[in-house]
């Protein structure tokens, strides 16, 4: 039997874990959630469907050995911008040339090439930046016709077929979800993953047109990775379940000294929502080839963690990389580390956003007050959809909290959730439930965990009546007896 008190992280901010050819397996899989995964990432810009059907069937069987809910994330690839062909493969565009983009399918020269996204010819005004290769060249618009852009080079160098194109001074009239993302998607809806990954986003309508495909069944996770997005944030925020700092792609789009700043602003306004945010993208990527980090990356971690993130995310490192297992544990050694420093915790009670005037906001406030004064060694926050454990977690109590939500699925998507362990008791749902049944159960749960001992305190918050949603309003504080 399973000593489920090993089942609990030491930490609060969760980890999030790509999976890909080097980490595939059952018993890599396994390897990494011992070793402190909380949600692993499909990434539908690569494999098939039958690579991410196996490893989502591993992972819900890890899940049933267990008995701990993992969240699932399938990231969805998203429009992807493209030159077309050259008759040489490749050419080299010298800085203060001219260049044409149009869109002539004929094989492109040293002079041309096919741009096969009319919205792009569209959208384009004079002065207009066009980034080329992950930003590696660059080129502004100088004239624009009906069917052709001419460029100047200001960044030259070598451009080869089928290379990607960002075009950051630019709102373009292209959905966030392509064709193969709507097949893509409704296969993970289709499996029953947690969370969707969604990219390209520039608008709140990109957002609310993913929510309404996924009807609840999955958060959607919005991919902050362009700088149109940034102008929209409260908006996208609004709209959205949880969301990602893309750091690859904003940082192609946006100068490197904004990026810093921009995953601040995202953090905070998530924050202030009780939205979950993901910190992404180059967290350890030294770890691909190497069995440690830099200081750097080390500190990079650190950061995102005194932010307050809730989650960071390993990419190629898990996926690809020669040192999956070690990566997971050096990020979860860090986490740890700096969750236990004394200058982390002030930071959290520093920030912590003021309640609003309801009343499931003032018990979760006084929760964490109680929590706080008694330094209780848990909160039990019984949750239907998880909202009450999301407020709860917005306080950044120095108490563990667990999530008991009334299914399996509610409890996966607090996986992502800071410092709530997801449970899954039937309880919740059952309107007869009565205050003595919910006090049981908790006590229930925090002895199976063995994180408390006779003369402890704990404090649970619910909703009464059970099983009606939006309801937050009891508050409990429990001595424990043996």
């Amino acid at each position: 039997m399973i000593d489920k008190s090993s089942l609990l992280r030491s930490r609060r901010t969760k980890i999030v874990s790509t999976l890909g050819p080097a980490s595939s397996t059952k018993e890599m899989i396994q390897t990494l959630f011992h070793a402190g995964v909380d949600v692993f990432r499909l990434n539908f810009s690569h494999g098939t469907h039958e690579d991410h059907a196996e490893r989502y069937q591993i992972i819900r069987e890890l899940e049933k050995e267990s008995g701990k809910a993992i969240g699932i994330l399938a990231d969805i690839q998203g429009p992807k911008l493209r030159v077309g062909q050259f008759a040489a493969g490749k050419i080299v565009l010298k800085t203060g040339s001219t260049f044409r983009f149009d869109l002539d399918p004929t094989m492109g020269d040293e002079h041309r090439v096919c741009l096969p996204h009319k919205e792009i010819v569209n959208s384009a005004t004079p002065g207009c930046r066009l980034l080329l290769d992950d930003g590696k060249l660059c080129v502004v618009v100088r004239k624009v016709g009906s069917d052709f852009i001419e460029t100047e080079v200001v960044t030259g160098g070598t451009l080869s077929n089928h290379k990607g194109v960002n075009v950051p001074d630019m709102v373009l009239p292209i959905p966030a979800l392509t064709e193969k993302d709507h097949i893509d998607l409704r296969f993970a809806l289709k499996l029953g993953v947690d969370f969707v990954g969604l990219s390209f986003v520039q608008r709140p309508e990109d957002v609310l047109e993913a929510k309404e495909i996924a009807d609840g069944r999955a958060w959607i996770v919005t991919k902050m990775e362009k700088p149109q997005a940034m102008q929209n944030l409260d908006a996208i925020l609004n709209a959205t379940d949880a969301v990602m700092v893309a750091r690859g792609d904003l940082g192609v789009e946006m100068p490197p000294e904004e990026v810093p700043l921009a995953q601040i602003k995202i953090i905070r306004t998530a924050r202030s929502l009780g939205k979950p945010v993901i910190v992404a993208t180059q967290m350890l990527e030294s770890m691909i080839s190497a069995p440690t980090p830099t200081r750097a990356e080390a500190s990079d971690i650190a950061t995102a963690v005194f932010e307050g993130a809730d989650a960071v995310m390993l990419s190629a490192e898990s996926a690809a990389g020669q040192y999956p297992k070690e990566a997971v544990t050096i990020m979860d050694r860090i986490i740890s580390r700096v969750e236990k420093d004394e200058e982390w915790r002030k930071l959290m009670d520093a920030t912590r956003e003021q309640p609003q005037r309801n009343v499931a906001d003032a018990i979760v406030a006084a929760a964490e007050k109680i929590c706080h004064t008694l330094d209780t060694a848990a909160v039990v926050a019984f949750t239907r959809r998880g909202k009450t454990a999301q407020r709860m977690s917005r306080e950044r109590p120095n108490s563990m909290i667990f999530g008991v939500a009334p299914t399996s699925e509610v409890a996966r998507k607090l996986a992502l959730v800071w410092g709530v362990h997801p449970y899954h008791s039937s309880k919740v749902d059952d309107p007869a439930c009565t205050v003595e049944n919910m006090l049981s159960e908790s006590l229930k749960i925090v002895h199976e965990y063995k994180i408390v001992k006779e003369g402890d305190r704990m404090v649970v918050i619910a909703g009464m009546p059970f099983g009606k949603a939006g309801s937050t309003n009891l508050i409990r504080v429990v001595d424990i007896k043996e």
